[in-house]
């Protein structure tokens, strides 16, 4: 259990989890920028697609549609890491490591904290509220 790993394990766990993160979240930043380009487009052709009336009358705005909630659905999956590491320190504080640990996983919580985890997309932390404030 993670309760009986020491607190240098779990802090050296934790730096290496977090430069994986950081080297995945460079590798798909581009993918990311280009989904948001996706979802700029797609959008307004959607909605132009739905008011304009077409030659056979009512059009289908299916595949646009399926486009759109693909990608919005995308960057809150991505958004959902940061906010997941967001959330482990106080998982961590809760954690019992044995008696005499207390400033041991203090330190650790505080080096988790302040370590601002997370998915990054151009050195920006992308987390839900970015997301809808990108959206609005």
């Amino acid at each position: 259990s993670v309760g009986s790993l020491p607190l240098d394990k779990v802090a050296y766990d934790w730096t290496l989890a977090q430069s994986v993160l950081r080297k995945a979240a460079a590798d798909v930043e581009q993918c990311l920028l280009a989904l948001l380009a996706v979802l700029a487009v797609a959008l307004p052709i959607l909605a132009l697609d739905m008011a304009l009336p077409g030659e056979s009358g009512a059009r289908l705005p299916l595949p646009g549609a399926i486009v759109a909630i693909g990608a919005v659905r995308a960057l809150f999956v991505a958004a959902r890491v940061s906010e997941a590491c967001g959330r482990l320190p106080a998982l961590i504080n809760a954690m019992h490591f044995g008696p005499g640990t207390e400033r041991a996983r203090q330190h650790t919580v505080d080096y988790i904290a302040s370590s601002a985890a997370g998915l990054y997309v151009f050195d920006t932390r992308l987390t839900t509220s970015a997301v809808l404030k990108t959206a609005y």
